[in-house]
């Protein structure tokens, strides 16, 4: 592997995670006009559409059957509800804030890598996560007094993520990325209209809260206003795992992984300029604390050539 091809890997994540920053910039905008799974689902259709022709330019074969069924389905069902959470912290949370507490996930990664796949986890590494969620407490600020289980939504997400990587590192052996992709997408698929059956109609919303009506909103509501935001945000998630994908594939993990929390900063800045968020300074401090615990633990894998966080996308 050439330093040019790392130089292009960390271009192409560097720009992924752009786009990445952009359709989460786009979940933030369209909440108000839109339900959370009238969005995932238009979202992932559209992406899972632009899989399959790209698929069909480049001649490659779309296999769906699985060697690992019931991993295949629970690993579906930790990435949905995983970016659930997330897609509903948006609607009460910055982007710097929400990115940063979804940037716990190599901590709990790393936990369940020792706890599933046996894998050794010395003193620096368990100092580095304990430091690491030390600033997702600083991120966080919390008020005890007042404290809602609703704003470690970012977290749940990690939680949920974490799980789907691991079970991705046990997968990856015998079924391709494309196999795998698409059986994120179909699932995301069936279980977003599954919702559209029972709460799609919007008989359970109730509320007054815009978090709680973003989840139980009746579908269709606004489609000249939501779908075309819809459209692209669906383009632009098929255009950040391409440019992630290439990333990983062309360059070194342990190089390419460490540029992923220029998602961090990407939602800093469209926040500001967009939202006028501004991230205060125990996001901040938090932030740094949490990038400088993942930067710590990615090296240390490297060390014992024990790539479970780094030889992955975080997104």
């Amino acid at each position: 592997m050439s330093p040019q091809d790392n130089k292009k890997s960390i271009i192409y994540i560097l720009a992924g995670m752009a786009i990445f920053s952009i359709q989460d910039a786009l979940i933030k905008f369209i909440y108000n006009d839109s339900s959370l799974y009238e969005l995932y689902f238009g979202r992932t259709f559209i992406a899972f559409t632009l899989l399959l022709l790209f698929m069909w330019f480049k001649k490659e074969k779309l296999i769906l059957k699985t060697h690992y069924p019931l991993l295949t389905i629970f690993r579906v069902m930790l990435f949905f509800f995983g970016f659930s959470f997330f897609y509903i912290s948006l609607t009460f949370m910055s982007l710097a804030m929400a990115n940063a507490l979804f940037f716990s996930s190599p901590f709990f990664i790393s936990i369940f890598a020792k706890i599933f796949l046996r894998e050794n986890i010395g003193v620096r590494r368990w100092s580095a996560i304990f430091v690491g969620f030390i600033g997702v407490y600083i991120v966080l600020d919390p008020d005890f007094e007042n404290f809602k289980l609703i704003n470690l939504a970012p977290v749940a997400c990690a939680l949920c993520y974490s799980g789907s990587m691991i079970i991705l590192k046990i997968t990856n052996d015998k079924d391709n990325v494309y196999t795998q992709l698409a059986h994120l997408y179909i699932g995301a698929i069936i279980i977003s209209v599954l919702f559209y059956i029972f709460i799609g109609d919007g008989k359970f919303n109730s509320f007054s809260d815009p978090t709680m009506q973003f989840i139980f909103r009746e579908w269709f509501t606004n489609p000249k206003e939501a779908w075309p935001i819809i459209f692209v945000m669906g383009c632009c998630g098929a255009l950040a795992f391409a440019f992630v994908f290439n990333a990983y594939n062309k360059g070194s993990p342990s190089t390419v992984s460490l540029f992923e929390y220029s998602l961090i900063l990407y939602s800093i800045i469209i926040g500001y300029l967009i939202f006028d968020e501004n991230p205060s300074i125990r996001t901040l401090i938090g932030s740094l604390i949490i990038i400088s615990a993942g930067i710590y633990i990615y090296f240390r894998e490297k060390v014992k050539d024990q790539l479970i966080v780094t030889d992955n996308p975080i997104r």
